[in-house]
Formats: structure tokens, sequence, C-alpha cells
């Protein structure tokens, strides 16, 4: 007889928590690895930054997916401000389920933490940026709600940009 799946659990991380400390530097590793990250693991500076650039920066959440004791998602997100709402806001700004978990609701869990913690925070919305070519991501988006936006009838669609420093 097998033993059962491990259930999933998410939960916020604490970035004093050496565990947790360890959890999020390998998913990041992990989502930097994936096509659709950068292809490539993390540099060994940004790896030895990215904890302590987490903890000082004063917006940080981080939550974690954990199958048993075991990594398998992250979404690290930061507070933003809306002005329009005069409300705070939380982006999405990487979100990663490790490949041999993917299927499996992890993002979604992940997603409904994000947005229930939005919630007690009062915030007015959550914010991502997808690849276009990401289908999987966009449809799990799109499922919790996420749709493109503009924010007057015939003013097009919001775009994203960035200019590299």
């Amino acid at each position: 007889m097998t033993s059962p799946t491990p259930a999933i659990r998410t939960l916020l991380a604490d970035l004093d928590r050496p565990e947790h400390q360890a959890a999020v530097l390998a998913m990041v590793d992990a989502y930097s690895r994936d096509p659709m990250g950068d292809g490539a693991p993390l540099a060994p500076d940004v790896s030895a930054r990215l904890i302590p650039g987490l903890r000082a920066h004063p917006t940080t959440l981080v939550f974690l997916a954990y199958e048993g004791d075991t990594p398998v998602g992250v979404a690290v997100c930061f507070l933003g401000f809306s002005t329009f709402a005069a409300k705070p806001l939380v982006n999405l700004h990487d979100v990663c389920i490790v490949p041999t978990h993917r299927c499996r609701g992890i993002g979604r869990r992940l997603l409904a933490a994000v947005e229930a913690h939005a919630r007690e925070l009062g915030c007015c919305k959550l914010t991502l940026e997808v690849l276009d070519q990401n289908q999987h991501a966009l449809k799990t988006y799109t499922a919790a709600g996420f749709r493109r936006y503009s924010l007057q009838p015939g003013a097009g669609e919001a775009i994203f940009l960035t200019k590299p420093l």
C-alpha cells in the first residue's frame, strides 16, 4: 500500500528563519533556471545578496508552498500603492512552482494565500506581469480573476516597459 501524498500548505515566509531563507533562495533559483525565467541559475553574487536584500526591502512579502517539508513554490511580492484608489496594492513580482509539481493546483493555492493576505491589509488589487508566451501561467492567472486592463475605454491596454540600469 502506498502512502498518501503529503498535503500542500502555503505560508507567509519569515525571512528571519534560516529554513525559509533556504526555501526562498531555492525557489527563486528554480525560477531563474526556467525557460520562462532567466534560463540560467542565479549568479553567485545575486544568490548572496537576495535574502539580505529582501529582508532590507520594507515592503517585501514572500509566500511559500510546501509539500510536506519540501518547498515546491514561491510568490515574491511587494506592497505598492494605488493613487487612484488611495489604498495599498500587492504586486506579485515572481511566482514559480517547481516543474515536478506544476498542474497540481499549487499556483492557485499560492495566489489565494496572497489574495487573502492582501485583503487583510486592505489592498485594492493584485498586480503582476507575465510573458505572453507563458500560456500555462496565463491560464492560471485568468482562472484566478486576473485580466488585462485599461484605465478608460478606448485608451488601450496597459503595457509593461523596463529600462535596465
